[in-house]
């Protein structure tokens, strides 16, 4: 019998330490692998083998933001959904009729990390989202 590879929670964001913050949260708290990268290429080389069931990236960073992301990770994983967090003002509705498809919600900085669990069970790509241990 065949088993079915977890999928994993990709998060990038170019401040390491809220990489390293968040992703241990969501490590301790939910019940799915969480990879972390502060660089986005290095991100998209490894993410088709994460499997991933959500993508979480910050907006501004260096070389690639975050809608530029998003839309590689169309390319490569088309259907992975993804969530854009941001300490700047961002307004879906403005991204006009061409926006991403892969781009579910978009989160504010600051934010508890229950918001982003939240967010993550929403939005993750099939019905079977991590269950929380908490």
């Amino acid at each position: 019998m065949e088993t079915k590879p977890i999928r994993s929670i990709v998060i990038v964001d170019d401040e390491k330490s809220f990489t390293d913050m968040i992703g241990q949260l969501l490590g301790d708290c939910l019940d799915a692998p969480v990879h972390t990268f502060t660089h986005p290429a290095e991100a998209l080389k490894n993410l088709a083998a994460l499997e991933p069931g959500i993508v979480i990236t910050d907006y501004y960073m260096p070389d690639m933001n975050g809608l530029e992301l998003i839309r590689a990770v169309e390319t490569l994983i088309p259907d992975t959904p993804c969530v854009l967090i941001t300490g700047h003002t961002f307004n879906l509705e403005d991204q006009g009729p061409e926006a991403l498809k892969n781009l579910k919600a978009v989160l504010p900085k600051p934010f508890r990390w229950k918001q982003l669990a939240d967010m993550i069970e929403r939005y993750w790509i099939d019905d079977h989202p991590p269950a929380r241990r908490i």
